[in-house]
């Protein structure tokens, strides 16, 4: 009658049904473990308040609710989930972190055996986060992932050929414009830096795809949701696609600047962002599942490697987060913030020419 899981079981699961369809009325989800981030906590803090007998149940095991619809109340979290982000400690990269940065840099740069020395230390995965990565208290990651030996191993070569499909470049979020951005205005959002990109890439050899879908317009939330078949649809049309670049820009405090002087340009700092599939209080998130994690964490610290040696001080640490992030397209998919709210335009276009030849250092193999 309870089902193989037992009376308990069975509990959970009626008493959470019934504050889901008052809560969220319509919505049919799966939920495991004690918390998940963002609306869903707000749902289970609810449970747990009405229903004491919940409380007792959690410590008994993980709650399930089968569902038809699973992805599409995630997904909304998810969607909320990447503006939030650890936002007033170490993770906002200030001018006294890029002099310090960039003096290590050019210390490390100096011999061949001092570039040895670097490479023992990113051996040590206290020095590696410190150095390399912001990591989201909703997630954790450990020396079994973040293993640089590893990581500098895996291959990540691109052949350029110009004449097929290489290289995607889509925005989740195509709405995300910066401070001089008039509202409906395009031409100064982040497709107009896709558009820019691409062209840097294709200048180098490659062939690359932008596509221009808006999938934020109308739902902010459902954003990854929304992007997730279209370009699933056109990754199947062009398997010739090795890597997909998601290109965003991120929200901070408005009395944070994020700019760096390149070639006498004020240019927008940017960073790298991977989806982990991952909370701290649940672990693994088995229905987003991500068969890549290890080369996309391979991929975002090469780039950070190159980026750190040829343009210190550009892009900010490496942020790792909970939810997947559509980042389980390719091996070589990354996600990158460039710039915030508070750069102009102009700011964040100058950081494409940089972007791409840290991309084509780590793709040719140079």
């Amino acid at each position: 009658m309870f089902g193989k899981d037992g009376l308990g079981a069975y509990i959970k699961k009626e008493i959470t049904k019934t504050v889901l369809s008052s809560c969220l009325p319509g919505a049919v989800m799966t939920v495991h473990g004690e918390q998940v981030d963002s609306g869903h906590e707000i749902v289970m803090n609810e449970i747990r308040g009405n229903f004491p007998v919940f409380q007792y149940l959690e410590k008994e095991g993980p709650v399930q609710i089968e569902s038809e619809d699973i992805l599409e109340e995630i997904r909304l979290l998810e969607g909320r989930d990447e503006d939030q982000k650890d936002l007033d400690d170490e993770n906002i990269i200030t001018d006294e972190m890029i002099e310090e940065d960039q003096k290590e840099t050019e210390q490390e740069e100096t011999n061949d055996a001092e570039k040895r020395l670097l490479e023992e230390k990113l051996k040590d995965f206290d020095y590696l986060v410190s150095r390399f990565y912001s990591i989201d208290k909703t997630t954790t990651i450990g020396s079994d992932q973040l293993d640089a030996v590893k990581m500098a191993s895996v291959d990540l070569v691109v052949p350029k050929n110009p004449d097929i499909a290489q290289i995607l470049i889509y925005h989740t979020h195509s709405q995300e414009g910066y401070k001089d951005t008039a509202p409906g205005d395009e031409s100064k959002t982040v497709v107009a830096l896709g558009e820019r990109l691409a062209k840097e890439l294709e200048a180098f050899g490659y062939g690359v795809m932008h596509d221009r879908t808006s999938f934020d317009k109308e739902n902010r939330d459902y954003a990854y949701s929304n992007a997730e078949p279209v370009i699933q649809k056109l990754l199947d049309d062009n398997p010739s696609i090795e890597v997909v670049i998601d290109v965003h820009r991120d929200g901070v405090g408005e009395n944070t600047h994020l700019v760096t002087e390149i070639d006498g340009k004020q240019t927008a700092q940017f960073m790298f962002f991977n989806g982990l599939s991952r909370t701290t209080a649940n672990g693994d998130i088995e229905y987003l599942k991500n068969p890549y994690i290890n080369d996309n964490l391979a991929f975002s610290f090469r780039l950070q490697l190159a980026a750190n040696e040829m343009y210190p001080g550009l892009a900010r640490r490496i942020y790792l987060k909970g939810y997947r992030y559509n980042m389980h397209f390719r091996p070589k998919s990354i996600l990158v913030e460039v710039g915030a709210q508070t750069n102009t335009y102009e700011e964040a276009e100058n950081a494409m020419k940089p972007l791409a030849e840290i991309l084509n250092k780590v793709l040719s193999g140079e």
